[in-house]
């Protein structure tokens, strides 16, 4: 058997982001190099990682701006952020995201928790939201200013919570912010949830959607390869549409970012109008950027754009 052959046969070309071979080998094409934890010198913001499954060798990576050490008694918002990726690239190491989570925590004068799960093929959906639940759990634990992280007890005001993340990150996001309206969490005040360009999809086009085949024949592949268990995209992980328990959402604010080229920029305004008509009650808010593709604000922080999506992020947290 040629072996070479099989291994470089392309399942799936989502160029330029990922290649998808027959093998389940995935290939990353536009990531970034993974940084340690730091005090960045720009921003004066610390980080460092921290176990929360010790069963399943998982971290996360803490973010404090570095001022805040001087008074021990000094309280943050808490943002809990979910990286991108498709559920089978990216991490919260990678150099991309270090460097976002720096700018927003010095922005925003918060505390941020990044949280690494486990992907595709190894660990396909729904092990990348069961692990965010248990990074969930596990930061919850420090309400009572007795957790097993100083940084969290002394810092974190866990009357002021949100989560966040963008892409397939934003999907983890939502579903979190579902499993707190279900299943709460001893301690923690959900103040909003940040969706930034959510991975929403559905088995057919929506209005201002692309019919166009090859596209939705890859995101079928990709979402067989990543979430084998699940039929389709009208399944609730994807659709929302679909979900009986979606005016169960645990805040009663949400911020959808939504950007003009992006295939899933109809996905997020639907998002709103779904909330807007089930009863939900809170107050939901789209910001869409022209002229701009997926995830624009992590290939190119320093943008006109960027920085305007920073600034938003920002005021929302703070209002």
């Amino acid at each position: 058997m040629d072996t070479t052959k099989s291994s470089s046969e392309i399942y799936i070309d989502f160029s330029p982001n990922l290649i998808v071979y027959k093998d389940g080998r995935v290939e990353q094409l536009n990531g970034s190099v993974f940084v340690p934890p730091s005090l960045d010198p720009k921003t004066n913001v610390e980080s460092k990682d921290t176990p929360y499954s010790l069963a399943n060798n998982l971290t996360l990576r803490l973010y404090l701006p570095k001022n805040t050490h001087q008074n021990n008694n000094q309280k943050l918002p808490l943002l809990v952020y979910f990286h991108g990726g498709a559920f089978c690239i990216e991490s919260a190491f990678s150099s991309i995201y270090h460097s976002f989570l720096n700018s927003l925590v010095s922005k925003a004068n918060i505390i941020a928790a990044s949280v690494e799960y486990r992907q595709a093929p190894d660990n396909p959906v729904p092990f990348p939201h069961d692990d965010s639940w248990t990074a969930l759990k596990w930061v919850a634990s420090h309400s009572n200013g007795k957790g097993p992280d100083d940084w969290l007890n002394r810092h974190a005001d866990f009357q002021r919570v949100f989560f966040s993340g963008d892409s397939a990150g934003a999907n983890i996001a939502h579903h979190m912010g579902l499993r707190y309206g279900l299943d709460k969490l001893e301690g923690v005040d959900l103040n909003g949830i940040v969706l930034c360009h959510p991975y929403y999809w559905g088995e057919n086009p929506i209005a201002g959607e692309t019919d166009d085949a090859n596209l939705r024949e890859k995101l079928d592949k990709l979402r067989r390869f990543t979430c084998p268990a699940i039929k389709g995209f009208d399944d609730p992980l994807f659709n929302p549409a679909f979900d009986p328990n979606l005016r169960c959402l645990g805040s009663k604010r949400v911020l959808i970012f939504v950007a003009e080229l992006d295939f899933l920029r109809a996905r997020g305004w639907y998002f709103a109008e779904i909330l807007k008509k089930i009863g939900w009650g809170g107050h939901v808010e789209v910001m869409e950027t022209k002229g701009e593709g997926h995830c624009f604000f992590l290939a190119n922080p320093t943008s006109e754009n960027s920085v305007a999506f920073l600034k938003k992020f920002v005021d929302f947290m703070n209002q």
